[in-house]
């Protein structure tokens, strides 16, 4: 194999914050008589904040709601998000994905997150993850969210490697297609599998040490 780096996806492949978007977004929701089920929130993975209420809103039949007023939604929903995010802590990565990445950075592979969220830092520090990576490419740092490929290119460029020699891990089709149009190989994990348009499919996190050991 050519790879020298591998870029992760932070939500769904090294953490799992599903159930705290779920209620930050569905008390948001609720606010606003809006129906927010967990269906609802499976169409919001690997999508911008934005793009996500835009998403909710398709359900609202209230007054209009104004771009001002939303981006006040916006910071409302991240505010009760982050609250339940100070309840993670290192238990919440498991061991065997703490030794996988330890094991790929004994061998020389240079390792980024390539995450559209704006919490990638504060989640990486209470999980104790910080010190495992190379560089951090997040939301702070992009315009343009998955399907777009800009934050993985960004991930590329602060490992200081081409996107051909950059194999993503992701758990959303939305990455699958961010990583492709970077001009990266794919391993897919969870959800990305069903698809079947990655390069690889994981169905444990150490499978990864398998597929670059080809």
């Amino acid at each position: 194999m050519h790879y020298k780096a591998v870029i992760f996806d932070l939500d769904g492949v090294l953490v799992f914050t599903d159930k705290y978007h779920y209620r930050a977004w569905k008390k948001l929701a609720e606010k606003l008589s809006i129906e927010f089920t967990e269906k609802d929130n499976d169409r919001l993975r690997g999508v911008s904040r934005a793009e996500s209420l835009e998403i909710i809103l398709e359900k609202y039949h209230g007054k209009p709601i104004s771009e001002d007023k939303k981006r006040e939604y916006l910071e409302e929903k991240n505010d009760t998000y982050r609250q339940f995010l100070g309840d993670m802590n290192r238990d919440d990565v498991a061991k065997e994905i703490r030794d996988t990445l330890s094991k790929l950075r004994k061998d020389g592979y240079r390792l980024a997150i390539g995450s559209s969220s704006k919490n990638t830092a504060y989640i990486l520090e209470r999980t104790e993850l910080t010190d495992a990576f190379d560089a951090v490419a997040d939301g702070t740092m992009i315009t343009r969210s998955k399907p777009d490929p800009e934050v993985f290119l960004k991930a590329a460029e602060l490992l200081l490697e081409k996107p051909s020699d950059c194999l993503v891990v992701e758990d959303a089709d939305a990455g699958v297609t961010a990583a492709h149009a970077a001009g990266m190989d794919v391993a897919a994990i969870g959800a990305a599998t069903k698809s079947q348009r990655a390069d690889y499919s994981l169905e444990v996190f150490s499978d990864l040490l398998g597929i670059l050991e080809r």
